[in-house]
């Protein structure tokens, strides 16, 4: 039992599990919600907390959505045949397993409906929709009542010997944290000892944000490391909140991945999946000039791929490669921003070295992707590591870079080579033509191990496999030292470092782009840049077929070596 964010609450959810192997299956992926529903039917987001801390045996999940059965991918079918495989699978129920069905159409009448009887609101969804990770644009949200998580970044001190009088609250802004307001009601005497134990141990003299001297005056800050979930009314003016309710923690969420969920029209919101709506200006502007291609043609592809690049490169710290007048004239990486992009590209504040917090970017919608492309940017490059938490690698990349004279069956054949090792080790593995000269073979990680671990795993298994095969293999960073060799670049595996994102665009002559293969595809394959920015249709049908379902993804986590 996975959290959105990757985190394994199994022990938490033991019950739901033993419900779960009795299904009638060998094998399935089911999405859906951990609930507690209480007498009059509605859940309650509080009475799940206190479930998880002491009685998990009132938890229900509810089940709305069937991504994998019997080892076949169901994600490419459209939402209506996988319900209707997901209701046959559930039935009835299955102990504490429950299926969420559905109404089809009326949506505005059940929307009144729902507000009127106190529920916290709908999601509506295309019934012919392929099943995204990502916010494509194919569901939509609609809240009856407003609440989202915010940082606790303090507390007022209480004048009636409780432990506090109301929370401090931040929400990450261009980079940082800014003050978001108070929240003083919805706690029990319980949930306030608590808290003030959580918070005790993290209280600092410096002000976590800027905030009005007269909204918190007496107050104790904390370190930002606590997320709280919060209805309210609305906000003012200023950005701060008006009539807030405590609701509870959200343990599941790292306070880097807290952002303000702004609305948007349902219009916007409505178009088919991929749809960016992003105006790209000087469409005929020559942006890779051996071939002709221009910087519309760019944008088409990045519209086209958008619903299977997200997957990978959205919400997680990316870096652009960034062309303005095209790949032969100026280029450079980008990796912060202080909102020159607008809103659709976002920003995570991540500490450096020396203790300052710096913004990164990151995306998870078209708009964000194409914001970039009009932006002159041609490669799209990410960390290891999701924003939900920035410190745990969720993959492992080798880097296969070849010496100028080696052929390319030379890197193929370290590529299966490298297989073969961490196979051996018990880690599952994908490769990855780059675009450029390299392959990549990727290990995809259950986020558990942090990266000073898995800096030290990649580095000592680069040096030992080139000790074995010093004739084929270097894991020295001196370019002297590679001739004839091939490069297994480690150094993808630490923090701050990026790789080049599946799907993306290369600033390389004709526009390669970087494609995932399964090993059987690499074997026969005779250059790493078979592929363009015009074969985003194949893109399309690749990443839809069987043999891909899978790629990328593997329940595993990095093992001793």
């Amino acid at each position: 039992a996975y959290t959105r964010s990757g985190l394994d609450w199994s022990d938490r959810f033991a019950g739901l599990i033993a419900d779960a192997v009795t299904l009638d299956v060998a094998s399935a992926l089911i999405d859906g919600e951990a609930v507690v529903i209480m007498p009059d039917g509605r859940t309650s987001f509080q009475a799940l907390q206190a479930a998880l801390k002491g009685h998990p045996g009132k938890i229900d999940y509810v089940a709305f959505d069937l991504l994998e059965l019997d080892g076949e991918d169901m994600t490419q079918r459209p939402l209506l045949e996988r319900k209707e495989m997901l209701a046959a699978l559930i039935g009835e129920g299955r102990g504490h397993l429950r299926y969420c069905d559905h109404i089809v159409g009326r949506g505005e009448e059940l929307f009144k409906s729902f507000c009127g009887a106190g529920l916290e609101g709908i999601i509506s969804k295309r019934v012919d929709a392929r099943y995204s990770g990502s916010r494509s644009g194919s569901w939509v949200k609609t809240k009856c009542i407003r609440r989202q998580e915010f940082v606790i970044v303090g507390w007022t001190p209480s004048e009636r010997q409780r432990g506090f009088r109301s929370l401090l609250l931040g929400v990450n802004e261009k980079g940082k944290l800014r003050f978001a307001g108070k929240v003083g009601t919805g706690f029990t005497g319980d949930e306030i000892e608590r808290l003030m134990d959580l918070m005790a141990p993290l209280e600092q003299k410096t002000a976590t944000v800027e905030a009005p001297r007269a909204a918190v005056r007496r107050a104790h800050w904390i370190k930002p490391k606590l997320v709280a979930e919060v209805a309210y009314i609305e906000f003012t003016d200023e950005g701060v909140l008006r009539h807030s309710s405590y609701l509870g923690l959200r343990e599941d969420k790292k306070p880097e991945a807290v952002v303000l969920e702004i609305e948007a029209p349902v219009a916007t919101t409505a178009k088919p999946a991929a749809t960016s709506g992003v105006k790209i200006s000087n469409r005929d502007r020559m942006i890779f000039p051996e071939g002709k291609l221009t910087k519309g043609e760019l944008a088409d592809y990045y519209e086209a791929v958008a619903q299977i690049m997200l997957p990978w490169a959205g919400s997680r710290p990316i870096s652009l490669v960034r062309c303005p007048q095209g790949r032969d004239k100026k280029c450079f990486f980008q990796k912060h921003d202080a909102g020159s992009f607008g809103d659709d590209v976002k920003q995570v504040g991540i500490l450096e070295k020396d203790g300052h917090q710096e913004p990164y970017l990151f995306i998870d919608t078209p708009a964000g992707l194409l914001t970039c492309v009009q932006m002159g940017t041609i490669e799209f490059h990410g960390w290891g590591a999701r924003i939900e938490d920035v410190e745990k690698a969720d993959r492992l990349v080798f880097d296969l870079d070849p010496d100028e004279g080696l052929d390319f069956k030379d890197v193929v054949s370290a590529a299966f080579h490298l297989q073969d090792v961490l196979g051996q080790m018990g880690l599952v593995t994908f490769p990855m033509v780059t675009g450029g000269k390299g392959v990549h073979v990727i290990a995809p990680l259950t986020p558990t191990a942090e990266w000073p671990q898995v800096k030290d795993f990649a580095h000592r298994f680069a040096m030992a496999l080139s000790q074995a095969d010093p004739e084929r293999f270097t894991a020295a960073l001196a370019k002297a030292k590679r001739t004839g060799k091939i490069f297994i670049d480690y150094l993808r595996n630490q923090r701050g470092a990026t790789a080049v994102m599946p799907y993306s665009a290369r600033s390389r002559p004709f526009a390669p782009i970087a494609v995932p293969l399964t090993w059987e595809e690499l074997r026969d394959l005779d250059s790493p840049n078979h592929w363009h920015i015009g074969d985003a249709p194949e893109m399309l049908k690749r990443a839809a077929s069987k043999d891909l379902a899978h790629w990328g993804r593997a329940d595993q986590i990095l093992p001793d070596l």
